[in-house]
């Protein structure tokens, strides 16, 4: 009957459509059949998809190849009875685990927030009585009553409807509402042009109609949405990739040095227990046991940082990810527009006229063109600037009063906002007259309606019928310039006198407004004596005085140019992919900079659905914006620059969002005009609905990005070293010089006391003027890759070489005390080198991190504690050490120090000379 809810039903007439649901239009469905069907069809709800429950989110975190070796590691220390051992690398992967479970928490609710927008009640005719239930119940076949206000219950086939307009923005992205009417459609009519159907989810701004319930549930076109989130999976971030990249790196070294180790020891005559310590002391060394921890807090860090500047992000990778997008794939309505439909243009009595003011705040002026402005400091007016604020001529006003009261919008200010109630054009019209200082409130008792003739789509028109002050009876109609033109036989001049038409002027001024990407209304009137109290069609169907033309648009965001302006120069590509038409949508591209010219292509829905997988590839590339697209198209189209490489951010706000925003690498969603499905779906929200803010973002990302890399270059080399003292002390058969549980004092204490410090560190001078990070570049470029295998060495050889010369003078603890030290002093001192990747951390910027140097502090007095406390000594198996022995440590500290920063000078000369400039980033 209606298994696939809205694929036919808009090709067939309404009795078709009756007969084929078993209904009859005027009684609807009796009882019993209706419960026959909701026990058929089920109730009208999307079906939840069941995510992982908590205790498998919890098991995941253990299963990542690094944590393996550190659990093994645990097994074998416990089965040589090393408990404290044991006991500290079990401490340390159950922190990791936490941490990464505390981040799980955070996943999709996208399809409860999905059945969450089906939660409403409707007017069903069951039995030929009209009744209230909630839409749950409803079921196919069900005869559907709707007016202005309600929101769509589930998919509908309108059979009969006056002036009815449903706006579908958070379906299809269309800006304005739709006109629905009851005629036959073609069978390949995309959703979008569906005007004789009527969509879950989407509201109702004016007139009402007769439907029938075609679809209900995962057979609506939300449904399919759902269905569509369910099936596009969240993708792993650039960071996430590289991470496991690097740690399948690692996890192959860790084991062929372990195996190494472990067969050498043998052969040198060692005993198997021994072998095993020294295994289980090599993959400690060898594993960066702080660096899942030290990503999600930096992560964590920069979350705080976003948030001050107006983007609140729901998981924590999407962070870094921000700072690696090349492509961002904007929505139109309510991204880079304000969803607020405004009117700009008058034409009237043969002049051309703009107005002033944003938004529904019905505050603004009326500006002729072609004067030079009294005042350029006049908001609208910038210098230079060819209009000026005018006393407001007969004619305008007139125009102006025609669109007011032709009218079934309501304007309110409600807590300090103004909203419109009802049409979003009739609402426009209703500014534009305030902004003229006429009255709303006294215009409506001054001219009060006595009659109307309704818009409908075969007119395209509508007509009210209002007693005048004078006493007459005045008709005033709105509609499009085509419907009006043949009714009206002369015009209104300025001055308001009366001159005969000329529809070639009123042409010409409708084709430049539209050139603009404008909707335009035209308005006329028509006088009739006071005993006219009622109005026909064929009243108005000739013999009107034309009065103008007012062309509105949804206007752009003030901040919108700049910042795609901003992210252009960070070499971003910004794309716009919207269901609204293409010629609206390149109107808002030019006008916003993401088209140069207005004669860049703009591909439809027809054109893309054409394209095989591999063209749309180019198509996707090369494009800059793609209009009435559907929302299978938004997630195509993501899907193939995911395809060329791309780092793809998705902006949106729309249920037809929300598939592509999952997809997307990162999914951005509007914080106050988006719905519960985009946000859920999203990565990140902005909270002022703001274009600007994602460039904002954008810098965060790369900023997030430069500390981790710096984070990871610190702590890579300490790692190096303790894996290299390991192996080198088993291959000369020497004791270890230091203990696995020594190792992971070292590892987790200076990862998060000193190792955190560089997170709060200062972005890079320049870091978005530079490009985006290709998507293929390693997470280590060659310079640091060089650097850390220097600082390693560095590390190995002085506290191999410390660990041997102490042997011979102290105690086995005295001496292992000394090597754990160099390795935490040369932390230190390298930790300045790492501020900056390329440069100096000297100057201004030495002291301007208090968070680094407060983890120094503390640093250095748990050291001391490890080192002179004698609890602290039973547990590590230390012992103090003198002054001298601190002298030889310092001064290891300072010549790595010494060492690293001439390198990085060599390097920095090498790279200018090579024309190379940047930081060295990945």
């Amino acid at each position: 009957m209606a298994d696939r809810a809205s694929e036919r039903w808009h090709n067939l007439r309404p009795d078709e459509a009756a007969r084929l649901l078993g209904v009859d239009a005027g009684k609807g469905l009796p009882e019993a059949e209706a419960r026959r069907r909701a026990e058929e069809h089920g109730p009208n709800e999307i079906t939840a998809h069941v995510g992982p429950s908590w205790v498998s989110r919890l098991l995941d975190q253990f299963n990542q190849p690094l944590i393996y070796i550190l659990l093994a590691s645990a097994l074998v220390a416990g089965l040589l009875r090393e408990w404290v051992d044991c006991g500290v690398i079990l401490g340390v992967v159950a922190l990791n685990a936490a941490i990464g479970f505390i981040q799980e928490t955070k996943a999709i609710q996208a399809l409860d927030a999905l059945a969450r927008v089906m939660t409403t009640e409707a007017t069903v005719v069951r039995q030929g009585q009209a009744r209230r239930v909630p839409a749950s119940e409803l079921v196919p076949g069900d005869i559907v009553n709707v007016e202005a206000g309600d929101k769509v219950p589930a998919d509908l086939r309108v059979f009969s409807c006056v002036d009815l307009r449903v706006d579908e923005s958070t379906l299809t992205g269309e800006s304005v509402p739709v006109q629905k009417g009851s005629e036959v459609l073609e069978r390949d009519t995309q959703v979008a042009e569906r005007t004789n159907m009527m969509f879950a989810s989407t509201l109702v701004t004016s007139g009402r109609g007769v439907a029938a319930v075609v679809g209900t549930g995962d057979n609506t076109e939300i449904g399919r949405v759902s269905q569509h989130i369910a099936h596009a999976s969240a993708l792993d971030t650039p960071l996430t990739k590289k991470i496991a990249q690097f740690s399948r790196v690692v996890l192959v070294a860790i084991l062929v040095l372990a195996a190494v180790a472990f067969a050498v020891g043998l052969v040198r005559g060692q005993t198997v227990g021994e072998m095993l310590m020294a295994s289980v002391a090599l993959a400690v060394g060898a594993i960066p046991e702080g660096l899942p921890a030290a990503v999600t807090i930096t992560l964590a860090i920069g979350v705080g940082r976003m948030a001050r500047r107006r983007a609140i992000v729901r998981r924590l990778p999407a962070v870094e990810t921000l700072g690696s997008t090349t492509v961002i794939c904007t929505d139109k309505t309510g991204t880079l527009t304000e969803n607020k439909m405004t009117v700009r243009q008058l034409h009237a009595g043969g002049s051309k006229y703009s107005l002033t003011g944003r938004g529904y705040e019905p505050v603004g002026e009326v500006r002729v063109e072609g004067r030079p402005p009294a005042d350029p400091s006049v908001e609208g007016a910038p210098v230079g600037d060819t209009r000026a604020a005018v006393t407001v001529p007969v004619v305008v006003e007139e125009l102006l009063r025609a669109g007011a009261l032709c009218n079934d919008a309501v304007l309110q200010e409600e807590e300090g906002d103004w909203h419109i109630h009802g049409d979003p054009t009739e609402g426009a019209l209703l500014v534009s007259a305030a902004k003229a200082g006429i009255d709303l409130g006294r215009l409506s008792v001054d001219y009060p309606r006595l009659d109307s003739v309704p818009f409908a789509s075969g007119r395209r028109y509508m007509a009210t019928l209002h007693l005048a002050p004078e006493g007459l009876s005045v008709a005033f109609v709105k509609g499009s310039v085509e419907a009006l033109l043949p009714r009206c036989a002369r015009m209104m001049a300025g001055d308001g006198g009366l001159v005969p038409l000329d529809g070639e002027v009123v042409e010409q001024a409708l084709e430049m407004m539209a050139s603009e990407g404008l909707r335009v209304l035209a308005c006329a009137r028509k006088e009739f004596g006071p005993e006219v109290t009622h109005l026909e069609e064929e009243d108005v169907g000739g013999g009107l005085i034309f009065l103008g033309l007012q062309g509105m648009l949804d206007p752009a965001r003030a901040e919108a140019a700049a910042a795609v302006r901003a992210c252009r120069e960070a070499g971003l590509m910004v794309k716009m992919i919207t269901g609204d038409h293409a010629a609206t949508a390149a109107a808002v591209a030019h006008r916003v900079g993401i088209m140069d010219e207005r004669v860049d292509t703009v591909l439809s829905y027809h054109e893309i659905e054409a394209l095989g997988d591999t063209e749309l590839e180019d198509a996707a590339l090369e494009a800059r914006v793609f209009a009435r697209v559907s929302p299978e198209q938004k997630l195509r189209l993501v899907e193939a620059l995911q395809a060329r490489g791309q780092v793809v951010a998705m902006t949106g706000d729309g249920v037809n969002d929300a598939a592509a925003l999952r997809r997307a690498d990162i999914g951005v969603a509007m914080g106050m005009a988006g719905t519960d499905v985009a946000r859920e779906a999203a990565d990140m929200v902005l909270t002022d609905d703001n274009f600007a803010t994602i460039e904002a973002a954008v810098e965060e990302g790369r900023g997030v990005f430069d500390n981790l890399v710096k984070f990871i270059t610190w702590t890579l080399p300490t790692n190096l070293g303790e894996g290299l003292v390991i192996l080198a002390a088993v291959l000369v058969g020497a004791t270890l010089p230091i203990l696995p549980v020594q190792i992971l004092w070292i590892n987790m204490t200076t990862a998060v006391f000193i190792g955190l410090g560089l997170a709060f560190e200062e972005k890079e001078a320049g870091i978005m003027t530079r490009p985006p990070r290709s998507p293929n570049m390693p997470l280590l470029t060659r310079e640091l890759v060089v650097r850390i295998i220097l600082v390693g060495a560095l590390l190995l050889a002085a506290s191999f070489g410390l660990f041997a010369v102490m042997s011979e003078r102290t105690t086995l603890a005295e001496a292992r005390t000394v090597a754990v030290n160099v390795f935490v002093v040369v932390q230190l001192f390298y930790l300045f080198n790492c501020r900056t990747l390329a440069g100096a951390a000297q100057g201004p910027r030495f002291f301007s991190n208090p968070w680094l140097w407060g983890g120094v502090t503390i640093m250095v007095v748990l050291q001391a504690l490890f080192t002179y406390a004698p609890f602290m000594n039973r547990v590590f198996l230390t012992s103090p050490i003198g002054l001298p022995e601190w002298g030889l440590i310092l001064a290891v500290g300072v010549v790595a120090y010494v060492v690293v920063a001439a390198e990085k000078a060599v390097t920095a000369r090498s790279r200018r000379r090579a024309g190379v400039d940047g930081e060295v980033t990945a």
